[in-house]
């Protein structure tokens, strides 16, 4: 739906979405599974990013087209429960 309404409002390539949810979960892989953290946050959040800075960025950046992975495999080093506890120590101090 986000991306629809970049597509409408002719955005579409001067900014890109990305989603994160408290609940997020990727395709096939267990809810419990840390790589599932990568695209969790405390609240519903929504980042609205500049193509022209992401590119900058990227350019920068040693083989960008692994950094999902690298942020996989750093997640499950640091296990679930890590990230259980964070979450946790964040909305009590934020309710």
């Amino acid at each position: 739906l986000s991306n629809d309404l970049l597509r409408e409002q002719g955005e579409e390539g001067q900014f890109q979405l990305a989603h994160f949810h408290p609940d997020y979960r990727f395709d096939g892989l267990a809810e419990t599974d840390a790589a599932n953290y990568t695209n969790r946050s405390p609240y519903p959040m929504l980042h609205i990013l500049r193509e022209e800075s992401l590119e900058q960025a990227l350019e920068k950046t040693r083989s960008p087209e692994e950094i999902p992975l690298r942020n996989i495999e750093h997640a499950r080093s640091l296990r679930t429960e890590t990230f259980k506890r964070q979450l946790k120590e964040i909305l009590k101090n934020h309710n």
